[in-house]
């Protein structure tokens, strides 16, 4: 069985857009450091005021 690691224990960023803390997904996994935004969302707008 796979290891299973709590919630609390896995890195998390911050969204630039937002401002939300967000945290690590399985399907970020290759390409964390290249993460930036919390959701589709928040990168569409990602120029457009708060």
């Amino acid at each position: 069985m796979p290891k299973i690691v709590p919630k609390s224990q896995l890195p998390s960023k911050t969204c630039p857009r937002c401002g939300r803390p967000f945290v690590w997904r399985k399907k970020w996994a290759r390409d964390w450091e290249a993460v930036k935004y919390c959701s589709e969302r928040c990168r569409s707008e990602k120029g457009a005021a708060r």
